[in-house]
C-alpha cells in the first residue's frame, strides 16, 4: 500500500497543485514579510520591526481606533450570518414542502433579484434608508447586505430541503408534531452542513464588504475594516505599504482561523443522502 502511494503517477498531480498554488504562496509570503519591514521589496534580518503594527495599541480615541472598526466589521459579518441563516431556513422550508399560490413566482422572483448587482441600487437603497432613519448606521448596512443575500440564501437552503426525504416528516405528523416542530427539531438537524455553509458564507460576506459601507457611512464610528483600510490608502500623504500590508494581514487573519475551523462542514456537503420528493 506505502508502496503505490509513492508511485511517480501520483506524485504529479501534487507537483501540479503545487505549481498552480505556488502565486498564492508567494503572495501571502510578501504580505507576511512587509508587515515586518521598513521596505516593500524586501527584508533583511537586521530590519525586522514591529513598527508596522503600532495601530494595534493606539487606545487614544477608541472609536475610531481600529479596534472600533473591528468590533463594526464583527457585528456587521456575525449579524448577517444569523439573519441570513434563520430567513433563508424559514422561507426555504416553505418553498421546498408548502404548495402554497405564487409559488413559483416567488422563486423566480427571488433568482431575478440575485442577477442585480449591487451597485446598481444604490441610489434606491440611499433613500430607503433615509426614510427609515437607518442611513449612517450599522443597523441599515446589516439590513441591506441582508436583503442583497438572502435570494442566495433561500435558494441554497431550499436545495438542501429537497434532499430530506417525506417520510421522516410523515412520520412526524402521525405523532402529532406541528410543522414548525418539524422544521425546527427534526429537518434542520439533517441540513447542518447546509447551514454551516450559509453561515460561512454569510460571514465571510459581511466581513469584507467594503461597497455598501462605503456608500452609506459618513463617518469612521460606523466604518468596517475594508472602508478602514480605503481610507489609508486613499490619503494624500505618501501610502505606507508597511502599514496596509499589516491591516490586510489583520483583516485576513480572522478569516482563515474561521475557515480552518469550519472547513469539515463545507467538505461535509458533499457526502450524500438520501433524495426527498417536492
Amino acid at each position: 500500500m506505502i508502496e503505490e502511494r509513492f508511485r511517480p503517477k501520483n506524485v504529479i498531480p501534487y507537483m501540479l497543485l503545487l505549481l498552480l498554488t505556488a502565486p498564492l504562496l508567494v503572495g501571502y509570503s510578501w504580505l507576511l514579510i512587509a508587515t515586518f519591514s521598513r521596505r516593500t521589496y524586501g527584508l533583511m534580518p537586521e530590519e525586522l520591526t514591529l513598527v508596522n503594527w503600532q495601530f494595534l495599541w493606539n487606545f487614544d480615541n477608541w472609536r475610531d481606533s481600529v479596534w472600533g472598526v473591528t468590533l463594526n466589521t464583527l457585528l456587521l459579518a456575525v449579524g448577517l450570518a444569523i439573519v441570513v441563516v434563520v430567513l433563508s431556513s424559514l422561507a426555504g422550508y416553505a418553498l421546498s414542502r408548502l404548495d402554497f399560490a405564487g409559488r413559483r413566482p416567488f422563486m423566480s422572483l427571488t433568482l431575478i433579484l440575485h442577477a442585480f448587482p449591487s451597485v446598481t441600487l444604490l441610489i434606491a437603497i440611499y433613500f430607503v434608508l433615509r426614510t427609515l432613519g437607518l442611513y449612517n448606521t450599522l443597523r441599515g448596512i446589516i439590513l441591506v447586505k441582508v436583503a442583497l443575500e438572502l435570494p442566495l440564501g433561500i435558494w441554497l437552503m431550499k436545495g438542501f430541503f429537497d434532499n430530506v426525504p417525506w417520510d421522516i416528516e410523515r412520520a412526524a405528523m402521525v405523532d402529532g408534531a406541528s410543522r414548525f416542530r418539524i422544521w425546527w427539531q427534526i429537518v434542520m438537524p439533517l441540513i447542518r452542513p447546509g447551514i454551516a455553509a450559509l453561515a460561512i458564507f454569510s460571514f465571510i460576506s459581511g466581513w469584507n464588504e467594503f461597497l455598501i459601507p462605503y456608500t452609506f457611512t459618513l463617518n469612521q464610528q460606523q466604518a468596517t475594516l475594508a472602508v478602514y483600510l480605503n481610507r489609508i490608502v486613499g490619503d494624500t500623504r505618501l501610502v505606507d505599504y508597511g502599514v496596509v500590508a499589516a491591516l490586510g494581514l489583520f483583516q485576513l487573519l480572522p478569516v482563515l482561523v474561521f475557515f480552518l475551523f469550519t472547513q469539515r462542514y463545507l467538505l461535509s456537503i458533499y457526502a450524500g443522502g438520501v433524495k426527498g420528493g417536492s
